[in-house]
């Protein structure tokens, strides 16, 4: 259903493109480090990733797939620092496909709507056909 696109130079571990050869498309809203009430989860970085992550899974799995369907990612964070990225690949290689990885972009924010959040993370998922 979804198919990595790895033509010319690249970076390991990252899909320069992601075909979906079948199904339907879901566009997931940005995820961020809530619990259930909608507060945010404090805490380092590692702990609000895997907050996002989690909430993600939660959306993915009400529309009946898991992390394989994750086509594209945007990834938005407050600090890029080398110990930030890591961590965030640590988190995020522990959730996704890394066979066929999510396009992702990642950008650089000055702030997020809470100035506690860290991260934020939105997508497109490819869904079967029903």
């Amino acid at each position: 259903m979804i198919k990595a696109i790895n033509a010319g130079p690249g970076y390991p571990g990252v899909s320069m493109c992601t075909h979906v050869t079948d199904g339907d498309l879901m566009f997931i809203t940005g995820h961020t480090p809530v619990d259930a009430n909608g507060d945010v989860i404090e805490g380092d970085f590692e702990a609000q990733a895997q907050a996002v992550f989690e909430n993600l899974k939660v959306t993915l799995q009400a529309a009946g797939v898991g992390f394989e369907a994750l086509a594209r990612m945007t990834t938005y964070l407050t600090d890029t620092s080398p110990e930030v990225l890591a961590a965030f690949k640590k988190v995020r290689n522990s959730y996704v496909n890394m066979e066929c990885p999510p396009a992702n972009t990642l950008l650089r924010v000055v702030g997020l709507y809470d100035p506690k959040i860290q991260i934020e993370i939105d997508g497109v998922a490819a869904l079967p056909k029903r």
